[in-house]
């Protein structure tokens, strides 16, 4: 696959379609059982509540990947997200109802990187009820 995005047609400033992400406990459960963590505060409302959390939160490399998929959607193809990077700010709380969070992401190209290399830099915003989630959250992505 190739991104269907050409580098000569983004410009800084570029703003990517912002996508929202429903997270249940029972996405969480899906989750754990696709990566083998088990770790009681994704799922445990009782233990997370013990070790000082709000509730049970979701995996931060969910939280990752959800966000990431405005990216990867973007340019049409996953393989052109050559670098990604986050620093994890607050934890997605995931109460034990119908609804569950929502993780909201939003990006845009923040800088043409390199003409010959055709890459770029993406920003992404990521939040849930109201809070940022993910801080310094960045990829590099190779364009058409």
């Amino acid at each position: 696959m190739t991104a269907k995005i050409s580098y000569d047609d983004v410009e800084a400033g570029t703003e990517l379609p912002a996508q929202t992400f429903p997270v249940t406990r029972a996405t969480l459960v899906r989750y754990a059982g696709a990566s083998g963590d088990f770790n009681p505060i994704h799922w445990n409302e009782k233990f997370a509540k013990e070790v000082g959390l709000p509730d049970v939160i979701a995996h931060g490399m969910f939280t990752m990947a959800e966000a990431v998929r405005v990216v990867t959607d973007w340019t049409g193809d996953p393989g052109a997200v050559v670098e990604y990077g986050v620093r994890f700010t607050k934890p997605v709380v995931v109460p034990n109802d119908d609804e569950g969070a929502v993780i909201e992401v939003s990006a845009k190209v923040a800088a043409k990187l390199d003409d010959q290399a055709r890459t770029v830099r993406v920003d992404l915003t990521a939040t849930s009820d109201g809070k940022k989630v993910l801080g310094m959250s960045r990829a590099v992505v190779r364009l058409a």
